[in-house]
């Protein structure tokens, strides 16, 4: 039977990321008033992109076995429908010959159409899913497991990497540093002040936005009140269809005096108190936070972050100075790493804190999204 429009939904997870992993896809007719056909199958180990694009490809198979003419994509996964729309680059290598397979699938059609939807709306996809991970879940264990959203995309493994100890499932922290700004060109102490950021540091936030995405599997994005981080915390809120929660305790340290000087002006101005300012943690810029007063602030950001998103992967869009103080936090280690350690502008560094106090870090000032 030739059907002139249909309406395929598909969806995809990973338990791991990657991890045990399934897809589902559902054809309706052009009204969402009846159900053409499901498909649904488990596809072992792979990460949740991997599994949202197995999806799309079963959907287009299954609205061309049917043969539509025409076709209305609708996702959940905000990294596909850009990509498959030609608005995202597809850098990653698993996913570059399945997308090849989906534009080849859409060729056959006289349109095809993609269009980003709440997860919420989803719900038919993500149930065979579900299902589709599930059933081999039956297999081998014996029983069913129960179906939850949050069970969908377990977000972080079990056992702690290295010779930690920790146990349990960590709350993993990918903190992304706020992009270019003005102040950040000129290399100057940008703290509580508002730059906005500039046309490139824009670009580095979509960048990030896009790497994001690609990973998947955030429960959400957690923010510094300050533009420039929100700004950059906006990009990939909408690449990954979630909200921005603004936490007040991730905003920069408070350089006082010396907002918008840089260094050598700083220095200038108040010698002796810029000297030991640069080796001794407690001591203030004047009428400003001393390095001492960020970590203990971030102390409790640590632990309201754990205790909210307690073993689900958060993405935290902050500044230099918190970012180091939560590496610093991670690794247990004294304030000399606040000193040494260099972050680039819309650079990303993954922390884990486990249930049992035990922490890790996995990665380090990664830029290779820009």
């Amino acid at each position: 039977m030739t059907r002139d429009r249909v309406v395929v939904e598909a969806d995809g997870g990973s338990r791991g990321n990657p991890g045990p992993a399934g897809y589902g896809a559902v054809v309706f007719d052009a009204d969402r008033n009846r159900v053409l056909a499901e498909r649904r199958e488990f596809l072992g180990v792979a990460t949740n992109n991997v599994a949202e694009y197995r999806g799309l490809v079963a959907g287009l198979t299954a609205a061309r076995d049917l043969g539509a003419r025409e076709v209305d994509v609708r996702m959940d996964s905000k990294l596909v429908v850009e990509q498959m729309s030609g608005r995202w680059k597809i850098k990653h290598p698993d996913m570059i010959p399945l997308a090849e397979q989906a534009r080849t699938l859409a060729g056959s059609f006289a349109r095809v159409t993609y269009t980003w939807i709440p997860r919420a709306e989803n719900s038919h996809a993500d149930r065979l899913a579900n299902e589709a991970m599930d059933g081999e879940d039956a297999i081998t264990s014996g029983a069913v497991a129960e179906t939850t959203e949050e069970s969908a995309a377990e977000p972080a493994a079990a056992t702690a990497p290295g010779w930690t100890g920790a146990v349990g499932a960590p709350t993993r922290m990918l903190l992304l540093r706020h992009g270019q700004t003005e102040l950040s060109v000129e290399r100057r102490y940008s703290g509580r002040g508002n730059p906005e950021l500039t046309a490139f540091g824009r670009s580095q936030a979509r960048s990030a936005a896009e790497r994001i995405a690609e990973r998947g599997a955030i429960a959400a994005v957690v923010s510094s009140p300050l533009g420039r981080a929100r700004e950059t915390a906006d990009a990939a809120a909408r690449a990954l269809g979630l909200p921005v929660t603004v936490h007040e305790g991730l905003t920069e340290t408070d350089f006082g005096k010396w907002e918008g000087l840089t260094f050598g002006e700083a220095a200038e101005r108040d010698p002796d108190l810029h000297r030991r300012w640069l080796s001794d943690t407690s001591v203030r810029p004047p009428e400003g936070e001393s390095f001492d007063e960020v970590r203990a602030r971030i102390e409790r950001v640590r632990d309201e972050l754990t205790a909210s998103y307690a073993g689900s992967n958060i993405l935290v869009v902050t500044h230099v100075t918190p970012i180091k103080t939560l590496l610093q936090l991670a690794l247990d280690v004294g304030p000399s790493l606040l000193y040494r350690l260099h972050l680039d502008l819309a650079s990303l560094s993954i922390a884990e804190f486990y249930p049992d106090g035990g922490s890790s870090v996995r990665l380090v000032n990664d830029t290779s999204h820009l």
